[in-house]
């Protein structure tokens, strides 16, 4: 999976309810490896020795830490900014750029609340679909799925086209053979 690929918006056709779950488990498990690798990479971000500016670095950082975990449950990343921590980004077109080791710091964390946010949004379409697999729809279905950031979010039951031919033209055949004794 390319790192855009769970971030865009289309319609997929699936044969089965169970396909898209184990699907949607395909990319959980992607998404949790990339979530441990960011966090590996700020673990080991937060621990580099630079003894004087480690230090005020990692009062920014715990600061901005603190900040987006209230801020991305009462309104996402602008509540950083207005707190004030200081951290100089530059706009630049439609890009912002920074060279401090707080910017670095920070899409971190964001990368990390992002993967976390997409992985219980995958969850929670998994137990959707688990507990319609339990309802027993029908076999004979396509699901045209609609998926928006890599999350199943409206599905479509279709009658497979076939499926009705072939059940009109289904052969069954008895056969019995009799059994010869060997004298």
């Amino acid at each position: 999976m390319s790192s855009l690929a769970g971030f865009m918006t289309e319609i997929r056709t699936f044969y089965s309810l169970k396909e898209i779950r184990e699907n949607i488990e395909v990319e959980i498990g992607q998404y949790r490896l990339l979530l441990e690798d960011y966090s590996q990479w700020l673990g080991s971000l937060l621990r580099s020795p630079e003894p004087a500016k480690n230090q005020e670095s990692l009062k920014k950082t715990a600061e901005l830490q603190k900040v987006l975990r209230v801020g991305s449950r009462k309104g996402g990343k602008k509540e950083g900014k207005k707190v004030g921590i200081p951290t100089e980004w530059v706009q630049f077109k439609e890009i912002m750029l920074c060279s401090e080791d707080l910017g670095e710091a920070e899409i971190l964390f964001e990368a990390i609340e992002e993967l976390k946010n997409k992985i219980d949004k995958l969850e929670k379409a998994k137990s959707s679909l688990i507990d319609l697999e339990r309802y027993g729809l029908g076999k004979d279905l396509l699901y045209i799925t609609y998926i928006h950031d890599g999350v199943p979010e409206k599905i479509v039951f279709k009658s497979r086209k076939g499926v009705e031919v072939t059940e009109k033209f289904e052969f069954a055949a008895d056969f019995s053979i009799a059994k010869q004794i060997q004298q």
